[in-house]
C-alpha cells in the first residue's frame, strides 16, 4: 500500500480542536488514556474520541488541560452500559508488566489482566476498529499454561462479540516519523463483517537526519517546560561527568564507579554487557524514554549538558507538538507520564492507515 504522510513534526496545530474537514464518523472510546499521546495522534488523522478514561491523576490533569475531557476512575468499576456507542476502542493496556525493564510478572501482575476490561467494552459496543498496544515484551510472555499471552489476545478478539479479524506487529517508531528507536506492538482488529484484513502502514520515506537528537532538541529555548528538569542523584552526577557525547558507562574509569557496577564491569559477560548511562550523540536518534527516566537504563541524557534532558525535550522525543504544555507540580510525574505515552507521531500513522483503508472499503 502506499505511503501514508504525516503531519510536520512539532507542529502547532490545535490540539483538541481539530478543523471540521479532518473529522470522520469514527467515534473512539479511549481507555487507558493517559496523557493522551494515542488520542492526540488519532484525532490528527481525524478520529473524534467521544470517551476518554485513566486513573493516574497527572495523566488526567494533562488530558483535560490539552486535549478535553476525561473520565477519572478505575476501569474494572465503569459503568459500561452508560458508555457512547463507538466505531472504535483504543486501549494501551498498562504495559510495566510486559516490559523489559520491568518485573516480567506478566499475568501474575494484576495489571497485566486488564486488557480484559478492553475485550469487555469491545463485547458491550461491537465497535469497527480496535487498536491496543504494547511493549516489545508482549510478544513473549506467557500464561501461566506456557502459552503465549499474544495469542491469548488475538484468539479473545477473534471470538469477542461479532468476531474480528486481527493483525499484530512490532513496530519501530522512527520509521513513522518518531525521532526516537522505540518498538511498540500495536494490534489492529477489524470486525469480520466488514471483510477487511488490515495492513500496517509501509515505514515513511526515510529522513535519518530528522529524527537525530540534534535535529529533535534544537530551538527549545524559549518554549514551555523547558526550564523544567528531573535533577540527577548525587551518584549519576559523579558519573554522567566523565561520559563524552555518544559514550556510556563504559568511559567512566574504573575507580569512579560504584561497587555494585564494579562487580558488573569485571564479569560484563556474566551480566550480558550492559550499556548502562547512554548519553545518545546529536547525530545519532535517541533510544527509548521510559516512564521511570532513570539514565542507567533509558537514554536520557542530554548529549553536551551533565543533566536529564528536559521535559520539553523528552516531549520532543516522543513527538508531542511544541503546543501540549504539561502543567502540575511535580517534575518527576511529567517524565513518567510523557514515558508512557504512545508518540503521537506513531498513533497518527496507524490512525490515518485505518481511515485510508475504511474508506477504500466503502466504510
Amino acid at each position: 500500500m502506499q505511503n501514508v504522510q504525516s503531519l510536520s513534526l512539532f507542529d502547532e496545530a490545535d490540539i483538541g480542536n481539530n478543523s471540521d474537514e479532518l473529522k470522520t464518523s469514527l467515534n473512539t472510546i479511549s481507555l487507558f488514556s493517559g496523557a493522551g499521546g494515542l488520542d492526540l495522534g488519532l484525532i490528527q488523522a481525524g478520529f473524534n474520541i467521544v470517551f476518554a478514561n485513566d486513573i493516574l491523576k497527572p495523566a488526567i490533569e494533562n488530558y483535560r488541560f490539552n486535549i478535553g475531557e476525561i473520565h477519572e476512575g478505575d476501569i474494572t468499576k465503569l459503568d459500561i452500559d452508560s458508555l457512547p456507542n463507538a466505531d472504535v476502542v483504543v486501549g494501551g493496556f498498562p504495559c510495566q508488566p510486559f516490559s523489559n525493564a520491568g518485573n516480567r510478572l506478566g499475568t501474575e501482575d494484576d495489571r497485566g489482566n486488564l486488557y480484559l476490561e478492553v475485550l469487555k467494552v469491545i463485547d458491550a459496543k461491537h465497535p469497527k476498529v480496535v487498536v491496543m498496544e504494547n511493549v516489545r515484551g508482549l510478544l513473549s510472555m506467557k500464561n501461566k499454561d506456557g502459552s503465549k499471552l499474544i495469542d491469548t489476545i488475538v484468539y479473545l478478539l477473534e471470538n469477542t462479540g461479532p468476531g474480528y479479524q486481527v493483525n499484530y506487529q512490532l513496530l519501530k517508531s522512527s520509521d513513522y516519523g518518531v525521532p526516537q528507536n522505540r518498538f511498540r506492538v500495536i494490534i489492529v482488529a477489524i470486525r469480520k463483517d466488514l471483510e477487511i484484513e488490515y495492513q500496517f502502514p509501509e515505514p515513511l520515506p526515510y529522513q535519518y537526519d530528522k529524527l537525530t537528537v540534534g535535529e529533535a532538541i534544537k530551538d527549545v529555548d524559549n518554549l514551555p517546560n523547558q526550564e523544567e528538569v528531573w535533577e540527577l542523584s548525587p551518584q549519576s552526577k559523579k558519573i554522567v561527568k566523565f561520559i563524552p557525547e555518544g559514550g556510556s558507562w563504559k568511559n567512566v574509569p574504573y575507580d569512579e564507579l560504584p561497587d555494585r557496577m564494579k562487580r558488573i564491569r569485571d564479569n560484563m559477560k556474566r551480566y550480558h554487557s550492559p550499556n548502562f548511562y547512554r548519553r545518545f550523540a546529536r547525530h545519532e536518534i535517541n533510544g527509548t524514554i521510559t516512564a521511570a527516566a532513570t539514565p542507567e537504563n533509558s537514554g536520557i541524557l542530554h548529549p553536551t549538558e551533565d543533566r536529564r534532558y528536559s521535559v520539553r525535550e523528552i516531549a520532543r522525543i516522543q513527538s508531542f507538538p511544541d503546543s501540549y504544555i504539561f502543567v502540575g507540580d511535580s517534575i518527576a510525574s511529567k517524565y513518567k507520564i510523557i514515558g508512557n505515552a504512545v508518540p503521537p507521531k506513531l498513533a497518527e500513522v496507524i490512525g490515518q492507515s485505518i481511515v485510508e483503508q475504511l474508506k477504500k472499503a466503502g466504510y
